[in-house]
């Protein structure tokens, strides 16, 4: 009987996908696809054991940070941002859900994440230096509200 060879072996991570709702997708990296739960710890003094008990408290997503190349004439990332300038979505709406995807070599996806309600807090572009022969690089750090894996 054969085996399935997607299943021997652990999936590679240089193939995704990224819909952010801008016009180019194109991502090098990926970076805080994280979830955490907090701990409470808790101990009555009449208790007769001498340590607390621990109990699951509210949870935090980390950012997730997105770095491409930078276009000549391209600063999307820098607009986007710039509308969370006024911290009111009146006239701008910059909340968005985010879906990230890990891609098979037929590119079907294979994991995806979703960010509820992601909004741009920084934009930064790589360092300049006249002594380096590399691609200048930006990155667009999401916060988010929550983060959903489906398994596709």
């Amino acid at each position: 009987m054969a085996t399935d060879p997607t299943k021997e072996y652990p999936l590679p991570k240089f193939h995704f996908e990224v819909d952010w709702g801008g016009t180019r997708i194109g991502f090098t990296e990926v970076d805080g696809l994280e979830a955490e739960t907090e701990v409470i710890e808790y101990r009555e003094g009449i208790n007769k054991l001498y340590n607390p008990t621990k109990q699951p408290g509210l949870t935090k997503y980390s950012n997730i940070t997105l770095k491409r190349g930078v276009f000549k004439g391209d600063f999307e990332f820098f607009q986007n941002w710039q509308k969370t300038f006024s911290f009111q979505e009146v006239n701008a709406r910059y909340r968005r859900d985010v879906t990230i995807k890990l891609l098979d070599e037929s590119h079907a996806a294979v994991i995806t994440w979703v960010l509820a309600n992601a909004w741009p807090c920084r934009v930064k572009w790589g360092s300049l230096n006249a002594s380096e022969n590399e691609v200048l690089m930006e990155e667009l750090v999401l916060t988010h509200e929550g983060l959903t894996v489906l398994n596709e």
